[in-house]
């Protein structure tokens, strides 16, 4: 995605920008957070100390990220799905089973009041919210308000989903436009089940363990959880632990990791790419692929240190609640990043200058609210923050919109009162250019990859076969036994011409496209149902 703008901007500024603060938002949102999230399982289950679980977590996860890359991640990734579908239904179906039915569930989930409720709390801090079954709540009082909801989410989906290289870097894997278009959609069909599969199933642990998950008073909280703030976080793992039969309980283990593992490994493998293809690279310009493969090995257990201390400012952030954690971090740091790519591919008015000083000022704008609100702390429903009501008072999905709109706005500005890009340097980088069969002259061109020649070919067949232990080490690390064939400029051009081809079938095409439109008609469906 860097690589991306570059092309459609030029410059090295913006590229290097946005892959230092893409590898910061892994760090803030998804590593800690799916590290922390694992190690309360472990915690639950095993009974192990938080930072002893996320250390075992690591050590399985990295061995075979820095061993496989990027194919051994995805056909994990394929197999730890199968697992986690199916062992999420079967605690769907155990739990459900337990409280008598959806009817029941919605009954006595309005009732779940935990016994021990403190003299001086309010008892807003532990009854159950009168909208707690309505995904659209008041634009005022809601805890997430509709217009949030719809807006605000859908600009941190956009990022996500769209521009951020752990996902795309799927998506540029596929054979072809129509198997991206398909693991699209079969990804969206997925993404319709955790409703059922856990935010349900976690509302049920309410109901059956009230004390434990909807704690109040802050020394119970940590005597159950470690975290004074609140313990719902544990409501799934409690769930898994307590209702499980022995076997299935190791199941729900090894799906629980399994999804974590997972993310950790695509994170993982995108940062590593990101590292070395846009900061190592401009470090050491002739530096040979296999100093990039361990370059960004090493860079992963870099990260891993990072956010591991980054752990005990998750653990009691947002009410220690884990989703809105994420969702703010998201909501303060994204929405800039989001605004510049949908510019960047739909409107070609827009510029280098325009797009580097939106994403700068509207960094700077999220980080104020972020640092103001870690400084003040989030508090907690019994013990609220002291954050200015100007500062933190507005709901973090909705500085999510504002901040999106401000950059826009930046953005485009900006661009109107400098010199555009001209046309022949965007054939098919943007929206209204994206059929054109004209040459494109690029900006600037790649600048990586100076090492590609830099060994004389004459010397290769010199080379001595190397011996077991260099067997072994080039096997652990991923590197290629054999020697790649030089190509010749006609082969060459010809693998580049099936490498960018996105042209499709038509009847595949036709199914695809109709399965979006099945899938968007689902979704809408459960949205009324559900709102």
């Amino acid at each position: 995605m860097p690589e991306y703008l570059k092309k459609r901007f030029g410059g090295q500024r913006i590229r290097i920008y946005l892959s230092v603060l893409s590898l910061l938002l892994y760090v803030f949102t998804k590593i800690s957070a799916d590290m922390f999230s694992g190690a309360i399982f472990i915690n639950q289950a095993l009974g192990l100390n938080i930072y002893l679980a996320v250390i075992l977590l690591l050590l399985i996860t990295a061995l075979y990220t820095v061993t496989g890359g990027l194919a051994a991640v995805i056909y994990t990734d394929t197999l730890q799905t199968v697992i986690m579908v199916i062992g999420s239904f079967i605690l769907m179906g155990f739990a459900f089973n337990e409280v008598g039915g959806y009817e029941n569930f919605q009954d006595r989930y309005m009732t779940a009041i935990p016994t021990n409720v403190g003299e001086n709390i309010s008892s807003d801090c532990y009854t159950p919210r009168p909208d707690s079954f309505h995904i659209f709540r008041d634009p005022i009082t809601g805890d997430l308000p509709w217009p949030g909801l719809v807006f605000g989410l859908t600009i941190q989906a956009a990022w996500y989903w769209c521009t951020d290289q752990v996902i795309v870097q799927r998506c540029l894997s596929a054979k072809s436009m129509s198997h991206v278009k398909a693991g699209c959609i079969l990804c969206g069909y997925l993404k319709l089940l955790p409703m059922f599969l856990m935010v349900f199933p976690g509302m049920i642990s309410r109901v059956l363990y009230p004390d434990e998950v909807a704690c109040v008073v802050p020394e119970e909280c940590s005597a159950y959880c470690g975290a004074p703030v609140g313990c719902s976080n544990i409501a799934y793992p409690k769930l898994v632990v307590d209702l499980m039969p022995n076997g299935l309980r190791g199941l729900m283990l090894s799906v629980m990791l399994a999804s974590l593992m997972s993310s950790l490994t695509s994170i993982f493998n995108s940062a590593s790419t990101l590292f070395t293809m846009d900061i190592y690279t401009k470090i050491r310009r002739r530096a040979s692929e296999k100093e990039l493969m361990i370059a960004g090995r090493l860079f992963i257990l870099v990260l891993i240190g990072i956010s591991i201390a980054w752990i005990p400012i998750v653990q009691t952030a947002q009410s220690g609640q884990l989703f809105d954690y994420i969702q703010s971090i998201t909501s303060y740091l994204a929405p800039p990043i989001a605004a510049v790519f949908t510019l960047a591919v739909f409107c070609k008015r827009v510029n280098e200058q325009g797009a580097f000083y939106g994403l700068l000022i509207g960094l700077a704008i999220g980080l104020s609210r972020m640092i103001a609100e870690f400084a003040f702390g989030t508090g907690s429903c019994v013990s609220p923050s002291n954050c200015p009501e100007i500062i933190c008072g507005v709901h973090y999905l909705y500085f999510a919109i504002i901040l999106y709109v401000v950059s826009l706005i930046l953005v485009i500005g900006i661009s109107l009162m400098t010199e555009p890009i001209e046309d022949k340097h965007l054939y098919r980088l943007v929206w209204s250019l994206r059929n054109s069969t004209e040459e494109r002259i690029d900006l600037e061109g790649d600048d990586w990859t100076d090492n590609q020649d830099d060994k004389s070919m004459d010397m290769e067949e010199f080379e001595e076969e190397p011996g077991c232990c260099k067997k072994a080490y080039n096997c652990f690390c991923g590197f290629d036994q054999s020697k790649a064939p030089k190509l010749s400029p006609e082969q060459e051009a010809e693998m580049k011409k099936k490498l960018t081809d996105t042209s499709e079938k038509p009847l595949w095409r036709n199914v695809v496209n109709a399965n979006a439109v099945v899938l968007l008609a689902v979704c809408v469906f459960f949205h009324g149902f559900f709102g």
